[in-house]
């Protein structure tokens, strides 16, 4: 049974920036996630107030900056995901944001196939990194904590990383590799997302009790 509503809207747009704010996001899992020797990290710390003002203030706090590799990658998805469904022979759905149906979480995935089996995240990166993966032959770290995050949400049973890069020959353009569900502690990710929302429950009604003294 599915915990999540589909919002179908394009990604990226004002709608979407809109579904998107105050609630936790697999693009920012790492942050909730990071951590240091003592005290707390700063991009922790960081992604709380954002989501606390984002709540206040209805208003998402995204710039919905894209720089030149993030336009590389939005011009080649079409490619990449002709290139995956290819290699794979799976049909990839493509959906704007899930909402979490009981928590402040959500998740904007990549692509989905038969009706969320399976999730996939494309990336379309620099020469460099796509040949950086095709020499490791496993999922880059730094990508694991957004893709335990969909799964999270989605219930998928596994979520395979994609990376194109059509600048090389045909035989290397493409690496895939998959993730399990049952090889990740989708457990104690819930439990640190579950504690991160309930820091931020208690920041926002702290806020708001800022605001009450005012107006009394």
């Amino acid at each position: 049974m599915r915990n999540f509503v589909i919002f179908d809207g394009e990604q990226r747009t004002p709608e979407w920036f809109t579904a998107r704010a105050g609630r936790l996001t697999g693009s920012r899992a790492s942050d909730m996630l990071a951590t240091i020797k003592t005290g707390e990290a700063a991009a922790r710390r960081d992604y709380r107030t954002q989501l606390v003002v984002e709540r206040l203030t209805g208003q998402p706090q995204e710039s919905g900056y894209i720089n030149a590799d993030m336009q590389w990658g939005i011009d080649h998805e079409a490619e990449a995901f002709a290139a995956y469904e290819a290699h794979s022979g799976h049909l990839v759905r493509r959906t704007g944001f899930l909402s979490h149906a009981e928590l402040m979480v959500g998740c904007s995935l990549d692509g989905d196939v038969d009706d969320f089996a399976g999730i996939v995240e494309v990336k379309c990166p620099k020469s460099a990194t796509h040949l950086g993966y095709l020499r490791a032959k496993a999922v880059p770290a730094n990508h694991l904590p957004q893709m335990l995050h969909n799964l999270w949400v989605t219930g998928a049973q596994w979520c395979d990383f994609v990376s194109y890069d059509p600048r090389f020959p045909s035989g290397l353009q493409l690496f895939v590799q998959r993730v399990e569900r049952r090889e990740m502690d989708i457990l104690s990710y819930a439990k640190c997302a579950e504690k991160f929302l309930g820091e931020v429950d208690a920041e926002l009604l702290e806020a708001q009790s800022l605001l009450m003294s005012e107006v009394a």
